[in-house]
């Protein structure tokens, strides 16, 4: 019997009450037109209903698509996710308090496939203790709803973990480039390699149903062994979607640099245009050492990549992303979580199980809002919860972490003759007497002697034993009145007190290179 179904018919196979898992990242990996044939039944029946939506990563293109296909009232009974940021109609029925919602770190989900497959109790991990996914603070809970403890401590050789419970699976909707009639799997225009294959294989060991969205059928025996990801074993049906509902990232259809299968002039890449975020990425790119692995976070810190390229220091670090990708240069906006010129590209599972084994040097984090205690948010803002992505992992693993962002949203700033002066103060303070949610435990990073650095356009903050201490002001800043006025805290001035270097508030820099041998020195 033939796997190949329609649309239509894999939306059909869905069923009341299941537990559906999807593969995403952002747009990349997630069967698009699977989840708008959901929601056109649903429309049309009112089936399915209350379901268990699960994914690990970001899902969705910040506006239509992606998991507010899902986001209907009865649809959607639970969401277990890592981030609802990029699916602004789930996030705001999380805002609602209309669905039992849990937002668990990326690092862990993407790893609980394998648990699921092997029929293991959940992952174990230190990632989440001290932040907001602790079960002494809420367990990962973010609505009234959400009842259950998805999470909890246990107590191994006389040292605390957490434990993250696996959950049965119904359905995993997963999505390849081209499938052969047996269903075998290949990814060959796919921007990653994702996590596919543990998905398949905790759902076949579950009892549950595979469902692969591709973009070409070939002949049965056709793909290399090599280049199966998927084995057709593991696969129950296939459905092709049309290439706009099979985009290779949230704005690209396809480009053979993102997937590999070319390399681009690195020089052709769109320099930063200078401002704010190019200021915060100079300074921040200061924190780099030779032979570093490095992660970048999405947003500000991004600007790291394109300073290192334009600064020509690329080759003398490795810039990773928790997706998989080594070397080249990551891409940024709608393209996050490719990499353009990479030199491998491997599994996002593995690229965690790496990351939380301490293999990261540094990252770079975005920076939303931090408190005097060093604590960070970036998974919640008033009533609004998007969860914590792989940030708690990364955050909580890296040997260092520098969180890049502006002092306050909003500001006017100019710059002018190596000197920075305030037009226009903004309105939101992001330095905060207490963050809303923690999703970085600045008592836990102390406990652990990590070197945590806040890099923003007017000022670098370090947190150490005593505190969070100021030790740079940009040039041209008073500070009483255009730094600690903006801040909610006031945090300990360092008796070395330094100025920001001038350079990096100029149009033209090419100061990097010469910055990193001396910090090495």
């Amino acid at each position: 019997m033939s796997k190949i179904i329609s649309l239509d018919q894999a939306a059909e196979l869905i069923k009341d009450g299941d537990s559906v898992a999807w593969s995403t990242i952002g747009m990349s990996f997630f069967a698009e037109a699977i989840a708008k044939a959901v929601e056109k039944r649903f429309v049309t029946t009112g089936h399915p209903q209350q379901l268990t939506l699960i994914h690990d990563c970001g899902c969705g293109d910040g506006k239509e698509a992606g998991m507010s296909h899902l986001a209907y009232p009865n649809l959607v009974k639970r969401l277990i996710s890592g981030h609802t940021g990029q699916a602004p109609k789930m996030a705001q029925m999380i805002t609602d308090d209309a669905i039992e919602a849990y937002l668990l770190p990326q690092g862990v989900l993407t790893t609980m496939w394998r648990q699921i497959a092997g029929n293991k109790p959940g992952v174990i991990t230190k990632v989440g203790m001290g932040t907001y996914v602790d079960p002494l603070i809420s367990g990962g809970k973010v609505t009234s709803l959400a009842k259950d403890d998805l999470v909890k401590r246990i107590n191994i050789e006389d040292e605390d973990w957490l434990l993250y419970k696996t959950f049965p699976l119904d359905v995993v909707i997963i999505r390849a480039t081209t499938a052969d009639e047996d269903g075998n799997l290949s990814v060959e225009e796919e921007a990653m390699l994702a996590e596919i294959l543990p998905m398949a294989q905790a759902a076949k060991n579950s009892g549950g149903i595979v469902i692969a969205q591709v973009k070409y059928i070939a002949e049965r025996h056709s793909i290399h062994p090599k280049e199966v990801k998927v084995p057709g074993v593991l696969v129950d049906y296939i459905t092709v979607a049309p290439a706009e509902d099979h985009k290779q990232t949230i704005t690209t259809t396809y480009n053979p640099g993102l997937a590999g299968n070319s390399r681009v002039p690195l020089g052709a890449l769109p320099a930063m245009p200078f401002g704010d975020r190019k200021v915060i990425a100079r300074r921040a790119a200061m924190e780099l050492q030779a032979d570093v692995m490095v992660n970048l976070g999405i947003g500000m810190p991004d600007g790291v990549a394109a300073v290192a390229a334009e600064e020509n220091v690329s080759n003398l670090f490795t810039l990773t992303t928790e997706l998989g990708t080594y070397g080249g240069i990551p891409a940024s906006g709608g393209d996050f979580g490719a990499a353009w010129n990479a030199d491998a590209i491997i599994e996002h599972e593995a690229q965690f199980d790496f990351y939380d084994g301490g293999g990261l040097d540094i990252a770079f984090l975005g920076l939303a809002q931090a408190d005097i205690k060093g604590n960070l948010n970036v998974s919640k803002f008033g009533p609004k919860v998007v969860g914590p992505g792989g940030f708690i992992n990364i955050s909580q693993s890296a040997k260092k972490v520098v969180f890049c962002g502006t002092l306050v949203n909003g500001a006017k700033l100019s710059y002018a003759d190596g000197k920075v002066s305030v037009l226009q103060e903004g309105k939101v303070q992001k330095f905060v007497e207490k963050v809303d949610h923690i999703t970085f435990s600045g008592d836990l990073a102390r406990e652990n002697h990590k070197p945590v650095v806040f890099v923003t356009e007017r000022c670098v903050l370090e947190l150490r034993q005593e505190g969070m201490v100021l030790t740079e002001i940009a040039p041209g800043l008073d500070l009483e009145k255009d730094v600690l006025s903006a801040m909610a805290f006031r945090p300990i001035i360092a008796n070395d007190l330094k100025t920001m270097p001038a350079e990096i508030f100029a149009e033209q820099w090419g100061g990097l290179a010469q910055a990193m041998t001396s910090a090495t020195q």
